[in-house]
């Protein structure tokens, strides 16, 4: 018998709502998927000739690693960063092939087997299958929402240990839409730096902005009092996820970045998974994927709009989002989440994310995709109210 790896310990079977897709699209089913999240299908006119125009310009293939990545790429970040008024220097760039690889190498870096790295909740499920490939352990810190969303630091700061070694966050939330706060930011930081803790900062949603609001800190690259790790990529800022380009911006005090940065080195040398066309191509991608990602953005706040005002005296509830491409509903508690999401599905084709996939804090919850095609959008919210009736 073959013998696997205890990080691997998962449950394989598939789940029954995953087991009730499948047999609806089997049968022929005509489903309305409110969860995509792919920009290639989610844009009619996704700009294919484009990015391949974009590598046919690249000429030198010539292969001259650097465990950075190449310095012209990591300029054109840094130029990325400059076009949004944050001040990155090339030599806090680190390049990645994505963010799920940029969380692994910082787990490698920070983390030996048991250590424990603190999560938010509700957030994106993939933590624990990133830290635990890395026989690291994911602890839950909250997220409360009394109308906004916030960090219950409190309970952060209980969640902290001896086997501590990082906090994490994903800056605006997914699923919640909630950006950090400047106020929130600085308590964070404080509490960071009081036990010595780095901070692993999600920004791919930075850009994509629903409502406006001063009192957002939609990054940390400018965060000095201490060490931490600004996350994105090509995948959402400029709708590529096929590219699989993504970068790490270290900052904080000097010699903790350069200490850092020795150990990043040396991790992203032994590795050395960004392509290189990808890497020349990196300025015109940029160009591209800025229109893209205006259509994007269009599409989020149309789709926020509608869901705004046509739930507004529904009994149905969303929650307020300041950011992303998700919204969460509140539906009533007239049956189990589980129930509503299945019945949505056998009974009307529509295909929505269940509250407990983010761990939401209570029940009955949906989460939709907001890049969503409006048109889509529409109807299956509409079958969704039906089920009020």
């Amino acid at each position: 018998m073959q013998h696997y790896s205890q990080r691997l310990s998962w449950c394989f079977s598939t789940n029954s709502f995953s087991r009730l897709i499948e047999e609806k699209r089997q049968s022929g089913a005509a489903l309305l998927d409110l969860t995509t999240s792919n920009p290639t299908e989610a844009l009619a006119d996704y700009p294919h000739g484009q990015i391949n125009r974009a590598y046919a310009e690249v000429s030198d293939f010539r292969y001259q690693p650097d465990a950075f990545g190449a310095l012209q790429a990591r300029e054109a970040v840094a130029t990325e960063y400059a076009k949004r008024g944050l001040p990155v220097s090339p030599e806090q760039v680190a390049l990645t092939a994505s963010t799920s690889e940029a969380y692994a190498l910082l787990f490698k870096m920070f983390c030996d087997a048991g250590d424990e790295v603190l999560v938010p909740v509700p957030s994106y499920p993939l933590f624990e299958y990133l830290a635990r490939l890395e026989c690291v352990n994911v602890v839950p810190y909250p997220l409360v929402y009394d109308g906004n969303w916030y960090i219950d630091f409190p309970h952060l700061k209980q969640q902290i240990n001896a086997r501590t070694r990082a906090i994490v966050i994903v800056n605006p939330n997914n699923p919640t839409g909630s950006f950090l706060k400047t106020r929130e930011r600085s308590t964070l930081a404080e509490l960071a730096a009081e036990y010595g803790l780095p901070i692993i900062s999600d920004e791919v949603f930075m850009d994509y902005s629903i409502e406006e609001n001063s009192g957002a800190a939609r990054t940390m690259v400018d965060c000095d009092e201490v060490l931490n790790f600004s996350l994105n990529g090509l995948s959402k800022m400029a709708g590529m996820p096929q590219v699989k380009l993504g970068w790490i911006v270290v900052s904080g005090p000097k010699d903790s970045v350069e200490t850092a940065r020795m150990r990043l080195e040396l991790i992203l040398d032994t590795y050395l998974s960004v392509n290189t066309p990808a890497q020349y191509a990196l300025r015109d991608l940029f160009e591209i994927g800025a229109h893209v990602q205006a259509k994007l953005s269009e599409c989020v706040r149309q789709n926020y709009s509608f869901l705004r005002t046509e739930l507004a005296s529904s009994a149905i509830h969303m929650l307020r989002a300041e950011g992303g491409w998700s919204a969460v509903l509140q539906l009533p508690r007239i049956m189990p989440e589980e129930v509503w999401i299945k019945r949505l599905l056998a009974e009307q084709n529509v295909v929505v994310q269940p509250g407990y996939f983010f761990d939401m804090p209570s029940e009955a919850y949906a989460v939709v995709s907001l890049i969503t095609q409006p048109q889509i959008m529409a109807e299956g919210v509409g079958r969704l109210q039906s089920l009020l009736a």
